[in-house]
């Protein structure tokens, strides 16, 4: 019973927030983006103490609940060990091994280091919420969205719209094929040892592996029921029931339950560790056995989850002629996304988790290349420009390294500047008149000035006032020069507001 509760709300836990960086039409994270803000490693970045302070509590009662429920990397870590298990003969392939603790408190302690200096590239590398986030929006996103424009297609056809096609890219390739090396290494081991990664590797797992010690309720092996059959320890998918001394470490136990189901003689009980002595009567056993499993059911009740399309534009030509793509300008300073402060304070909080990036609805966020900044989100405007009305990467940060109020206050955020470049406009190269830029710059920052002003005929070229412009990229976007616009942003390391 306990068992299938704890399945049931990981299922939940898990869907759902995969569904977070599916989701291209932006409207889940109204119910789910909580799911986001209680992963542990975001919350202690946001300084979002009351959600540390339960995780913690949550792991101090009742074990590493937070591995076998919450975390999404955990459960993908199950889900692929239980495929696993499907093969024939390899229902029972687990056996106990000692804890590698010199590796995992290397890595702890490598991991707060990094921390504590900036270099987040290592932590994002290590987290669990941001290695999950790196696979679903580099790899399941991608497949989730050609299943929406094939559901498009065939929708199409028998003239229903219910489905609109979307844009299927690739945002970083670095990015990209990290995120194929993390799904292909943390797959392998869940697949041959289940739990290898959460109690060798990950830092959150070896924290809360520390508090998991002194837990109230825990799997407790009756010594005088047991028949050291071994069925326990072969399930165990965190290889951490020692038979021969009839012990369970509980700094990797994450509370799976699987033990429990697998023992034929009833004697293994999830229970008060305090409880020195088990009643041996058949109803005291059962009182015992419902008093666990209501303490199980009261943090069920803590957990329980509250459920669209929304049309894409697409980018088409028209017929008329094939569209050349925009290439990105080599710009001397990075677009931070509005509400990022400065570049240190973005760099120290932000995850790199690509919840940002997979939810951004004009193609506007994509991970960076450099190695400083290592998959954190960067602002480019070939694809789309960052729109006055919106603000969902302040609304998906789970961390708080994307932080805006209200609208107000993402207009009068300056991430950068426009800067032209006369050579590429189309009015001194094709001798046409344009104006596209100054047309439809959200703030009017942009003037089309005669070059000659006593000549009427004199070709009118684009004059930016650096001092209002926010850096929306509206002109850099829509400037029709290719494959360069002829007039880009220049990021700030410092955000200001206007």
């Amino acid at each position: 019973m306990l068992r299938k509760i704890r399945q049931t709300l990981a299922i939940v836990f898990f869907a759902m927030v995969t569904l977070l960086f599916l989701d291209f039409t932006g409207t889940l994270h109204v119910w789910f983006g909580w799911m986001a803000e209680i992963q542990f490693l975001p919350a202690l970045l946001a300084l979002n103490i009351g959600v540390v302070v339960f995780l913690l509590l949550l792991t101090l009662l009742f074990g590493r609940i937070y591995c076998s429920i919450i975390c999404p990397l955990g459960v993908f870590q199950d889900v692929v060990s239980w495929i696993s298990g499907k093969r024939k003969g390899k229902k029972h392939r687990f056996a106990y091994s000692p804890a590698l603790t010199w590796l995992r408190y290397a890595v702890l302690v490598l991991f707060v280091i990094a921390c504590i200096a900036g270099i987040n590239s290592f932590v994002a590398l290590l987290a669990p919420y941001s290695s999950y986030g790196r696979m679903a929006s580099n790899l399941f996103a991608p497949l989730w969205q050609w299943g929406n424009n094939v559901l498009a297609y065939l929708a199409e056809r028998v003239g229903s719209y219910a489905f609109y096609e979307t844009e299927v890219w690739i945002k970083s390739l670095p990015t990209f094929i990290l995120a194929l090396i993390t799904f292909v290494v943390i797959g392998v081991l869940a697949w041959h040892n289940g739990r290898t990664y959460c109690n060798t590797v990950c830092p959150v797992g070896t924290l809360l592996g520390v508090v998991s010690r002194f837990s109230l309720y825990r799997p407790v092996i009756d010594v005088e029921q047991c028949k050291n059959c071994r069925l326990c320890a072969k399930k165990c998918k965190s290889a951490c029931i020692d038979l021969e001394k009839h012990q369970i470490d509980y700094s990797r136990c994450v509370t799976c339950m699987d033990c429990l189901d697998a023992c034929k003689h009833g004697a293994i009980h999830y229970e008060n560790r305090f409880r020195q002595e088990r009643e041996t009567n058949t109803g005291n056993s059962k009182e015992a056995s419902d008093s666990s499993r209501r303490s199980f059911l009261t943090l069920a009740a803590t957990l329980t989850v509250g459920s669209v399309l929304k049309a894409q534009e697409k980018k088409v030509d028209g017929g008329l002629a094939p569209i050349i793509d925009k290439k990105k300008p080599e710009r001397q300073t990075p677009i931070l996304p509005p509400g990022a402060g400065d570049k240190r304070h973005f760099a120290q909080h932000c995850t790199a988790c690509q919840l940002c990036v997979s939810e951004c609805p004009n193609g506007v966020l994509r991970p960076s290349a450099n190695l400083t900044t290592f998959m954190q989100p960067q602002m480019s405007y070939e694809r789309g420009y960052c729109r006055p009305e919106c603000m969902r990467c302040a609304e998906v940060c789970p961390t708080g390294a994307i932080s805006l109020n209200t609208l107000a206050d993402k207009v009068s955020t300056q991430v950068g500047h426009a800067v032209f470049v006369k050579e590429l406009c189309v009015v001194q190269r094709d001798g046409v008149s344009c104006g596209n830029c100054a047309r439809h710059c959200p703030t009017g920052s942009i003037q089309m000035v005669a070059e000659n002003p006593d000549d009427p005929e004199s070709p009118r070229y684009p004059v930016v006032n650096v001092e209002t412009c926010i850096g929306c990229g509206a002109c850099e976007n829509l400037c029709p020069s290719r494959p360069y616009s002829a007039i880009y942003v220049e990021g700030h390391e410092r955000q200001r507001l206007v």
